[in-house]
């Protein structure tokens, strides 16, 4: 822990204040990904076996397992599937609305994250264009006793901006994207539950079948 203290800081001391905001930023990013990561599994994203259970006995008729399925459930829409378990296809967009409600819940922090994806390498490349000011006044004050070291060390120190930016903005698209990804999943199991619940096929009317219109023949 000590190495990487002391790794950083060298690094802050090349870099100038654009790497030690970077550095910040990328401490916030880090404690956000955590605190989504925790969120996601203590309201059982993704984990949606029982839940499923549920929708498809009720989907058979079978309200009593279904009900019984639903119970054991950890998953964040069982008050969704309780509220639709006692609902008609009226009440189809105030389902929607409540299941959207717990989606916004878990997407806090999205945006934070994508703007970190987004401005860090912009941080970055600004850092990199102070410091190649800085290295070519270095290099008009000295005139003619030129030294192409001074240039050299002054263009690698403003790259180093650069690279910090997108060392922070590349995995926090990664993982950005992977919690979208999540999200989506998420909203297809909410709405074919929704929509099998309200339209099951163990309630259609059996004689429905038998009114089909018989072409007439000449």
């Amino acid at each position: 822990m000590t190495a990487i203290i002391e790794t950083l800081r060298q690094t802050a001391d090349l870099g100038g204040p654009v790497v030690v905001i970077l550095l910040a930023i990328s401490v916030v990013t880090l404690a956000t990904i955590l605190y989504k990561l925790w969120q996601f599994s203590a309201t059982g994203v993704g984990r949606h076996r029982a839940l499923k259970e549920a929708v498809a006995a009720w989907d058979k008729g079978d309200r009593s397992a279904a009900n019984h399925a639903l119970s054991a459930s950890k998953s964040y829409l069982v008050p969704v599937v309780e509220m639709a378990f006692g609902a008609g296809p009226e009440d189809a967009k105030r389902l929607e609305a409540e299941a959207e409600t717990r989606f916004a819940r878990l997407e806090g922090g999205f945006r934070l994250l994508d703007s970190v994806a987004q401005l860090a390498p912009l941080l970055g490349l600004f850092g990199t264009v102070l410091g190649m000011i800085e290295a070519f006044q270095s290099l008009q004050d000295a005139g003619s006793q030129v030294d192409p070291s001074l240039l050299a060390g002054g263009i690698w120190v403003a790259l180093l901006t650069t690279a910090v930016g997108l060392a922070v903005a590349m995995p926090t698209t990664m993982v950005l994207t992977w919690f979208e990804s999540r999200m989506d999943a998420e909203r297809v199991t909410a709405e074919r539950a929704i929509a099998t619940i309200l339209r099951p096929l163990g309630h259609r009317d059996p004689a429905a079948s038998d009114t089909a219109v018989v072409p007439h023949r000449a």
